[in-house]
């Protein structure tokens, strides 16, 4: 079995349990839709917070997860707080696979494979920076900004603040900017390469 996230069995998620699970959101079709999205959109910020590769992937794989249960019978008294005891389990699942490793060390390898060549100034390279960063998600640019604030005591500090206004851990903090830094270096490299 192909998948991104571990099964322990294989489950496609058809018309009958989908529409149970729409009915437990919400009586009403089209409210339950919206509820539909808006639990969807949490569960991607969710796994996106907490480090996650591929969120949208472990979002729908939650959702899927949740829906076979209600489809077996399992009795939910708390939809939401059942969803986030799923993610969770996903999350640990996700944080074992074999294939997040890989990509994480094909991640590492490319930084330290792709030197930037010294024959930019640092102008040049400032400037791609400042392209790279706007082209940032919002929240993203505002993260990586923050995180490389400051020296020293303080700049442990402001990470601390900036993971509880967050609402994540320290750790997950710190993966998110690696994610974000590895893009942006990324990014820097590409343009470079275009001023060559």
């Amino acid at each position: 079995m192909d998948s991104k996230v571990s099964l322990k069995k294989e489950w496609v998620l058809t018309k009958e349990a989908f529409d149970r699970f729409l009915a437990m959101l919400d009586i009403d079709r089209e409210q339950a839709g919206r509820k539909y999205e808006s639990v969807r959109i949490k569960l991607v910020k969710y796994f996106q917070w907490n480090g996650a590769i591929e969120p949208d992937i472990e979002a729908d794989e939650t959702i899927n997860r949740v829906a076979r249960r209600i489809e077996e019978g399992a009795t939910v008294y708390n939809l939401n707080a059942y969803i986030h005891g799923v993610a969770k389990l996903v999350k640990a699942e996700s944080l074992k696979s074999p294939i997040r490793r890989q990509r994480e060390l094909d991640e590492a390898h490319e930084l330290h494979g792709a030197r930037v060549e010294d024959d930019f100034d640092a102008s040049e390279r400032r400037a791609c920076l400042n392209r790279c960063l706007q082209r940032l998600p919002e929240n993203s640019r505002e993260i990586i900004m923050e995180y490389y604030q400051e020296e020293k005591h303080t700049k442990i500090e402001c990470r601390k603040q900036l993971a509880t206004r967050l609402g994540i851990s320290l750790n997950a903090l710190r993966i998110n900017a690696h994610r974000i830094r590895v893009s942006l270096e990324r990014c820097v490299r590409q343009c470079l390469t275009q001023c060559a």
